[in-house]
């Protein structure tokens, strides 16, 4: 069975939203052969990632960089990680009350140093959450875990 690792930090009401769409879509009964796992980034471990088949990070803007618990969990989990999981899939969410663009390029610069293929477009939400970027969110969480479903193969 393919695991997926949902790494989030979660401060906002519109954060957690969010999060439970994507886990909502990556646990969708019609995808099967899929663990969906889900960390706060304070508490997720290389452990976690090593053991995952593909990622879903989500964190809020903050002052134009992704928030310092995502970046504790990439400063903890880089260099154990590093080439043990080269090429493994990634999607990624990002919330802010304006400007997202600089969390989202902080977060691709380090998943690039991991060498991690992005496999659906990066979601950017700014404000509050329309039922349109759930229903986007949904789409992430279902694409990423079907895609790991079918490298998987069958049971």
């Amino acid at each position: 069975m393919a695991r997926l690792l949902v790494v989030h930090h979660t401060p906002s009401p519109a954060m957690h939203a969010l999060l439970d769409a994507v886990r909502s879509g990556a646990s969708d009964p019609a995808i099967s052969g899929v663990e969906v796992v889900t960390r706060p980034a304070l508490v997720a471990t290389a452990v976690d990632v090593l053991e995952a088949d593909g990622y879903l990070l989500g964190t809020p803007a903050n002052l134009g960089y992704m928030s310092g618990a995502l970046k504790h969990f990439f400063d903890q989990v880089y260099y154990p990680c590093l080439d043990a999981t080269v090429g493994r899939p990634y999607g990624v969410w990002v919330h802010g009350n304006t400007d997202t663009s600089g969390a989202l390029l902080s977060v691709q610069r380090v998943v690039a140093g991991l060498r991690w293929v992005l496999v659906q477009r990066p979601l950017e939400v700014r404000g509050e959450p329309l039922p349109a970027d759930l229903e986007e969110c949904w789409e992430l969480g279902a694409s990423v875990a079907a895609g790991l479903s079918l490298a998987a193969g069958p049971g």
